[in-house]
């Protein structure tokens, strides 16, 4: 659950297209880049309004970025995704789309002569292309049924892509003779995940000779019979997979095990299948935990790639593994490096790798050497970096900080400097007064410094007195860096007068393992310390109005509300708790991904029934006494919406004020529009209610 939170942030849906296919919206009609705002403030409105960047590819030749820009129609309830270039070393950006069907996963071909992408504007979702000017649109695909997702070979002879395979029965087809049956029949472990029931499909890999002007109706299934998914269900992408360079060998990532072995499990691997020979080899067996993500060296004789130690731990640290292609032999490039490795980037010589990690919590980009093993820090600043690319003498990232949205950046190799390839959300930010975010380190009960980040309201006055939140965030294990969000977003809560108060208490990545795993065991332990220790430093501010503070959380930060309503000591005048676990009993035998909770629970609460269970916070209601809204959602399986109702009826029962927010089609976030803008209303009147 821990790897859920990090900086997953925009989301593009491809197929709510119109069903008329050829038409093209006025030019810039349905995006909102000059919105003018009716006050300075951030409202839900406005939050919504700001273009989401995503999916930056640099083109084969490095002279041009290709991005998506997702706009949101408030009204329609619903997204448009449209495709841009602009040049590595700055220019204006150029918008190549214009379309009411949306375009996904895009990329260059290998050649550099086309952009690649999928659009579900024949029917069904396939394969297109097109001049990078956005002319002549051309679809590549057109597979029975659509595809998931897409790769070239880099000779261009084949294409990889994925699809849905239907494997298992369903009732109706164990019992033809009942037509009308609507029912499920279970015999082991993941019949759902995330917010779907297994459809009795699985994600398959196929490949397909390229061939060009010729539709591609089928290719080989290469996990034929296999009840597997790759990539990895529910987010993985085509990053999971990797060609070689000659275009012989594909690699990917799968977890091949089933129902209660996948539950516990978090033992992915790579798999390595040889086109001529038609095999596949598992290229990381006896690596016990995650290992996904292969990149190979351009050269091809080396792979690198993510992986983690432990099986069932989702948040051990993410190390960087380099194996030689010739011999098999694997390495851990991170041994003495004390933090988590991201998006891991070679540099076109395959001398050097560049990567992002959470330092402190910012996310920056760091260069390993492969002459000497040296991982040096490249940027620095109140920000976080994500994506890198290495192109010439720069490198091209994605950038966002808690005050903005993201951006492309262009980072000089040999002074670090940045500069900006995209100001997409600049018009919207110039309306807008937006709160100061300060650093601030406060010392815990235990006589460790921790970093609290502070959010004031705009046109912060030191003189006033004001309410002030604690944010308790989740994961648990999932950092509270410089991240932009549109639900949990710090300026929106601060523009409502309020001081935010964001501690990275234990169990959060950026400060070093032990820092990370304290948490592990002891959910009501030491990271609530910190939770109070960082309102308790604040609180004792002469702006701040310790008779007015309140404690919001979503995930492991709602089962952190829960608890602390149990355990405040009057501290906290209102609580806000998102998809939060109430029972952790019945949180180890409802939830689908086993591993979580057996490794952060220390198994079963029949085999452990006074140690990690005795934190529950349905064994402190007896001393609830706050105002509390509960927000929940139907198709959060992570977390079952049962745990929300039985909160909210326990602070009814006891006469306590208390709202449910309810949510019948959404899953563990709220992701649509007019949902999502219901949800900022609700947060922001309860506290309203409740601190002025």
């Amino acid at each position: 659950m821990k790897q859920l939170f990090c900086g997953l942030l925009t989301l593009i849906i491809l197929t709510t297209a119109c069903t008329t296919k050829s038409k093209e919206p006025e030019k810039g009609s349905h995006h909102n880049r000059d919105l003018q705002l009716s006050s300075e403030r951030m409202t839900p409105e406005a939050l919504w309004s700001f273009g989401r960047l995503s999916s930056a590819k640099i083109s084969p030749d490095g002279t041009t970025v290709l991005y998506s820009v997702t706009y949101i129609h408030i009204e329609e309830n619903r997204s448009y995704t449209d495709l841009y270039t602009v040049p590595t070393k700055g220019g204006t950006p150029t918008q190549i789309t214009n379309t009411y069907v949306n375009e996904g996963q895009p990329a260059w071909r290998p050649d550099g002569t086309k952009i690649t992408f999928v659009s579900s504007e024949s029917g069904s979702v396939q394969l297109w292309e097109m001049n990078p000017d956005g002319s002549q649109r051309q679809q590549i695909t057109n597979v029975e049924g659509g595809i998931t997702g897409y790769l070239y070979a880099p000779d261009l002879k084949h294409i990889a892509y994925s699809k849905p395979v239907k494997l298992d029965q369903t009732v109706n087809d164990l019992h033809p003779d009942l037509p009308l049956a609507n029912a499920r029949i279970e015999t082991d472990l993941m019949y759902r995940h995330w917010d779907n029931w297994h459809d009795y499909t699985y994600s398959h890999l196929f490949i397909a000779p390229y061939k060009g002007s010729n539709l591609i109706t089928e290719g080989t299934d290469i996990m034929e019979g296999e009840r597997f998914d790759a990539p990895l269900e529910p987010f993985g992408g085509m990053e999971q997979l990797a060609w070689s360079p000659d275009g012989q060998k594909l690699i990917y990532t799968c977890k091949k095990l089933n129902g209660k072995e996948y539950a516990f499990s978090t033992n992915s691997d790579l798999y390595l299948y040889d086109l001529e020979a038609q095999t596949t080899t598992n290229l990381t067996e006896g690596m016990p935990g995650y290992d996904k993500n292969p990149i190979f060296s351009p050269d091809g004789s080396q792979l690198i790639w993510e992986s983690m130690a432990r099986d069932g731990y989702e948040a051990d640290k993410n190390r960087l593994f380099l194996m030689s292609m010739a011999t098999g032999e694997k390495r851990d490039l991170t041994t003495h490096f004390d933090h988590n490795v991201g998006s891991p980037a070679w540099d076109r010589n395959g001398e050097f790798i560049w990567f992002t990690s959470n330092v402190q919590a910012t996310y920056q980009i760091h260069l390993l050497s492969l002459r000497d093993g040296s991982i040096n820090q490249v940027t620095e600043g109140q920000h976080n970096f994500n994506d890198v690319t290495h192109t010439g003498d720069a490198l091209i990232a994605t950038r966002v900080s808690m005050s903005a949205p993201a951006d492309l950046f262009r980072i000089g190799i040999q002074d670090g400097s940045t500069a900006n390839l995209t100001n997409l959300n600049e018009p919207l930010l110039n309306q807008l007064s937006l709160g100061k975010v300060e650093e601030r380190w406060v010392t815990t009960t235990d006589n460790q410094q921790m970093l609290v980040w502070v959010i004031y309201p705009p046109n912060f006055d030191p003189n006033k007195k004001y309410p002030a939140i604690l944010y308790c965030q989740g994961g648990p294990q999932s950092g509270v860096s410089q991240f932009w969000s549109y639900r949990w977003n710090f300026q929106m809560m601060a523009a409502n007068d309020y001081i935010i108060v964001a501690p990275n208490r234990r169990g959060l990545p950026g400060f070093g393992t032990e820092w990370n795993e304290q948490i592990s065991g002891d959910y009501g332990g030491q990271n609530m310390e910190d939770y109070l220790s960082a309102i308790d430093a604040m609180a004792k501010e002469p702006f701040v109005d310790e008779d007015r503070l309140g404690a919001v959380g979503a995930s492991y930060g709602g089962f952190s509300v829960f608890w602390l309503a149990g355990n405040h000591q009057k501290r906290f005048k209102a609580f806000i708790s998102h998809c939060g676990i109430f029972n952790t009993d019945m949180m180890y035998t409802t939830t689908e991904e086993m591993f979580f909770v057996d490794w952060d629970l220390d198994g079963p609460y029949w085999e452990h029934p006074n140690k990690q269970y005795a934190f529950s916070p349905h064994l402190f209601v007896d001393q609830w006494d706050t105002p509390m809204l509960v927000i929940h959602s139907e198709k959060d399986f992570r977390i079952p919406y049962t745990q929300g109702m039985g909160a909210f009826n326990a602070a009814r029962i006891k006469d306590l004020p208390a709202k449910f927010l309810y949510f019948p089609e959404e899953n563990h976030w709220v992701l649509s529009a007019q949902n999502g803008i219901l949800w900022q209303r609700e947060f922001a009147g309860w506290l309203d209610q409740w601190l002025k």
